[in-house]
């Protein structure tokens, strides 16, 4: 059950792929990206761009959960949008999934970007290698909330 991503700047729609069960590891660099207050991708780095195997035209005008991991719980991102919405910085430990169905472990932190008016105008975060036991852990965790999903 694939699901279809659509690009706000260029209307083309993207494929995600099936997952597969396959570690890409994060060997650490500098993974930056920035949306639009709506998670819309304005910039992704060279890093990411490796990482996730996506072209930058592929992803610049795509919503951020072109590489969400199907095994990633809503509730994950629920907690995370509340708490940047408000302003405040967010971290969390992320399964995101590659172009290839592949996936890489990381912990992502956001924090907002604001304009001169004190509004929020958009997100910046960066990816960094994740302590491997509170990984796992979370891993752990996210496996009970989607099982709580149905």
């Amino acid at each position: 059950m694939s699901k279809v991503v659509k690009n706000t700047l260029t209307g083309a729609t993207i494929i995600k792929p099936e997952p597969v069960d396959e570690e890409v590891p994060f060997d650490g660099g500098v993974m930056i990206t920035e949306t639009d207050r709506y998670g819309i991708i304005t910039y992704a780095n060279k890093k990411f761009r490796e990482m996730t195997g996506y072209t930058k035209e592929e992803l610049l005008g795509a919503p951020h959960n072109i590489n969400r991991h199907p095994d990633m719980p809503k509730a994950a991102f629920r907690q995370m949008w509340e708490t940047i919405k408000k302003g405040e910085y967010w971290e969390g430990y992320v399964k995101n999934m590659r172009k290839d169905g592949r996936y890489y472990l990381v912990i992502v932190w956001i924090k907002p970007k604001f304009n001169k008016e004190g509004k929020i105008v958009g997100y910046i975060a960066g990816r960094k290698i994740p302590n491997r036991e509170k990984m796992e852990a979370a891993l752990a965790q996210y496996r009970e909330l989607k099982a709580q999903e149905g």
